[in-house]
């Protein structure tokens, strides 16, 4: 679980100190201890939470934090989660795209961008060094809102397409977010709550199903590696 550094390095480094601010980059939870900084990363199943006590007859439980009142905790089935250790942000920042709901995100720099790449836009929208955020769910999500098929050349991309999806990312983003997430399989948050955004996918997981704007039938393929849902009408290539 930690990746870059060992216990020794936590106890010299951090041990006793306090964290002055808690926020998010990117996918990663960031524990700010001013002079070094905890980047957390729960990839498919972590979990982060705070408790009074320890409970030890946990089994998943792969890292813990202890407080003076309390313990910081982190619980993963699938053992995929990590720790980073750095001394500051700047090494996350550089191989990290632009946040969606970032000021500088706007729709004039998602057309430069975009056009200046020659990329397949499902695998350009899940490189996190373009923007952050961004999974296999809401890539699908995304595109079928701006009705651009995954493998669309990202310069080639009409610029009232572009407009859609720079309307949709932090759409899809919020509305997921306001719901606690996705959960397909196992993901759970604030001990053990589900989310319920599923109810609202118009692409993920709706392999044959009528697509919810033109009633053509979703179908799944793989593109960059992924399993992906398009609807070969409003999205064809």
């Amino acid at each position: 679980m930690l990746h870059n550094f060992s216990a020794d390095d936590f106890n010299s480094k951090i041990k006793g100190v306090k964290i002055e601010q808690i926020y998010r980059r990117g996918k990663f939870i960031i524990l700010d201890f001013k002079r070094y900084i905890l980047a957390v990363h729960l990839r498919m199943t972590g979990k982060l939470y705070v408790q009074p006590t320890l409970d030890k007859s946990k089994k998943h439980i792969s890292v813990s934090l202890k407080f003076s009142d309390r313990y910081l905790v982190f619980e993963d089935t699938r053992k995929f989660g990590r720790f980073y250790l750095y001394e500051s942000i700047n090494k996350l920042d550089e191989k990290l795209g632009i946040e969606p709901f970032d000021i500088n995100f706007n729709e004039d720099w998602l057309k430069v961008n975009l056009k200046n790449k020659s990329r397949q836009m499902k695998s350009l929208l899940l490189d996190q060094s373009f923007i952050v955020g961004l999974g296999n769910i809401y890539t699908d999500e995304v595109l079928w809102y701006a009705q651009i098929h995954p493998l669309s050349k990202s310069d080639s991309v009409p610029l009232k397409k572009i407009k859609k999806l720079y309307y949709a990312i932090p759409k899809v983003l919020s509305e997921s977010i306001k719901s606690g997430g996705t959960t397909i399989r196992d993901y759970t948050y604030d001990y053990s709550y589900v989310g319920n955004y599923a109810i609202n996918l118009n692409a993920y997981g709706r392999n044959n199903k009528n697509c919810k704007r033109c009633e053509s039938r979703i179908i799944k393929c793989k593109v960059a590696q992924r399993g992906t849902f398009i609807c070969p009408t409003c999205q064809s290539l």
